[in-house]
């Protein structure tokens, strides 16, 4: 066996959690990313996905919403709303694709939202695109903090601070906040967005921008209907206002 094959055999492998009650869908699913070299564990309901989580967090979740024993966005939210796992990787994988459905499972914590039927390919490739995000923030090892106002960001920690108090943001959020206040006042389209903040890699829509832009207004602004921070500059995109923190 070469060198090059003896560093890929022991190098920790990614654990991926599949949550789906359909057995021939996890199948599916488990043989493409091992295929990948991801490890992959299943769950058949959000009860089992929680006791699974519970006892060692996986890497990315990928999860159903209509789910036996405890809905997907159900699952989505409990986990978002724990410090452990608020910025645990998240793509959606489900039937339900109106825009309702897709804006909702965004606005619940998911990362992604992928409709079936599904190609494996494309689901690999997301999982990879999302761990390649999700670990660009956690190698910036050189701790740094952003404090103006009544805010507060610590980049070497992920947490983030309004007024004192400890808000819980998903890994997209945090990663919109550290742009913004890093590119403060220039105004950035949807696109230049996605590229910039999601990588030229992804495959959302640029809508997806709005609503994560929405969650984080509501963490972070006073009144989130009329934001002082994150301003809507009309038909081009979104700016950052750090003169309104004082």
């Amino acid at each position: 066996m070469s060198a090059l094959a003896d560093v890929a055999r022991d190098r920790p492998r990614h654990k991926i959690l599949v949550v789906e009650d359909e057995s021939d869908i996890r199948e599916l699913l488990r043989y493409n990313l091992t295929q990948e070299g991801f490890a992959v564990e299943e769950a058949a309901d959000g009860a089992e996905a929680i006791d699974r989580i519970a006892r060692r967090a996986p890497d990315l979740l990928v999860l159903d919403l209509m789910l036996p024993r405890m809905p997907g966005l159900e699952l989505c939210r409990r986990l978002r709303s724990q410090s452990d796992t608020a910025r645990l990787p998240i793509i959606i994988l489900t039937a339900k694709g109106a825009e309702v459905d897709r804006v909702l499972g965004l606005e619940m914590g998911a990362d992604d939202y992928i409709v079936k039927p599904f190609s494996p390919r494309e689901v690999v490739a997301r999982v990879k695109a999302l761990l390649r995000r999700a670990n660009a923030v956690a190698e910036q090892t050189l701790p740094a903090i952003f404090e103006r106002g009544r805010l507060k960001i610590d980049f070497g920690t992920y947490e983030v601070f309004v007024d004192g108090e400890k808000k819980e943001l998903a890994l997209r959020e945090f990663e919109l906040l550290r742009f913004f206040v890093q590119h403060p006042l220039r105004v950035y389209s949807r696109e230049q967005l996605l590229d910039l903040v999601w990588g030229r890699d992804t495959f959302v829509e640029p809508r997806t921008i709005d609503v994560h832009v929405r969650r984080l207004r509501q963490q972070i602004e006073r009144d989130d209907s009329n934001p002082e921070l994150i301003l809507t500059v009309r038909s081009v995109g979104y700016r950052f206002n750090p003169d309104a923190l004082g």
